[in-house]
C-alpha cells in the first residue's frame, strides 16, 4: 500500500510528522479520508479528532481545533490553530473542563473539551 507524508502543525509547535496510509479529518465540507494518490485538495479544518493510520500499523489521534489542510503530491499538511495528541490529554482534566464549560454555559470551551474527550476515546 502506498504511503503519504503527513505534517500536523499547530500555531506553537510541530505536533506530529511521519508516513501514513490514511488520514481522516473533519472539514467544513464534512469528513474526509485521504490516502496516497488522492486528488489535490485544500480544505478548512473543523474542530474534531484527526485520525492517522501510520505506515507501521499504528494509530495516532489528535484533537484539532480549526485550521486548514492541504494535500498534493502525496504530502498532507494539517495546519491547526490548536492541536494536541490524544496521548497528551489527561482524560480526567478534560472531563472536568467539559463539566465546567457546561455549567458556565460556555459553548466555545464546551466544544474544545468535547473534542478532547472524543480524541481520547478514539485512541
Amino acid at each position: 500500500m502506498a504511503d503519504l507524508h503527513v505534517e500536523l502543525v499547530a500555531a506553537d509547535r510541530n505536533v506530529w510528522s511521519g508516513e501514513a496510509h490514511l488520514v481522516v479529518a473533519r472539514t467544513s465540507s464534512g469528513d474526509i479520508g485521504i490516502m496516497a494518490g488522492h486528488q489535490p485538495v485544500l480544505g478548512v479544518l473543523e474542530s474534531g479528532p484527526v485520525t492517522i493510520r501510520t505506515s507501521d500499523g499504528g494509530t495516532v489521534v489528535a484533537a484539532v481545533h480549526g485550521g486548514f489542510l492541504s494535500f498534493a503530491d502525496d504530502k498532507l499538511s494539517l495546519l491547526a490553530e490548536v492541536a494536541e495528541l490524544a496521548d497528551e490529554i489527561d482524560p480526567q482534566r478534560a472531563e472536568r473542563a467539559l463539566a465546567r464549560a457546561k455549567s458556565d454555559d460556555d459553548a466555545v470551551a464546551e466544544r474544545r473539551a468535547d473534542v478532547r474527550m472524543r480524541a481520547v476515546a478514539a485512541k
